[in-house]
């Protein structure tokens, strides 16, 4: 990308046009942000936005080779019981 092209876009999104860049619905995206199993988020005042950097990093870490494949780290689905889990995977550094 040319200097102009990176100067033209947008380098916060908000929730719903994050969640159109990742494919999600914006109460999947919603979801995932209450239960701290997604992206990292900015609150900028009183609104939400996301870096693209995040949310490519974010969606980086759900490749798998197979569905049998681990991969690097595990991307919870927005479900409240998942919550705990990706606290503990915070913690730990994963």
């Amino acid at each position: 990308m040319t200097d102009s092209a990176n100067s033209h876009s947008p380098r916060y999104l908000k929730t719903p046009a994050a969640a159109a860049h990742l494919g999600l619905a914006p109460t999947t995206l919603e979801k995932h942000r209450c239960y701290g199993t997604g992206p990292v988020f900015r609150k900028l005042g009183g609104r939400i936005v996301y870096a693209l950097a995040d949310l490519d990093a974010w969606a980086e870490k759900a490749t798998r080779r197979s569905t049998s494949d681990p991969g690097s780290a595990p991307v919870y689905p927005a479900k409240k019981r998942f919550a705990r889990l990706a606290e503990q995977a915070r913690r730990e550094g994963r």
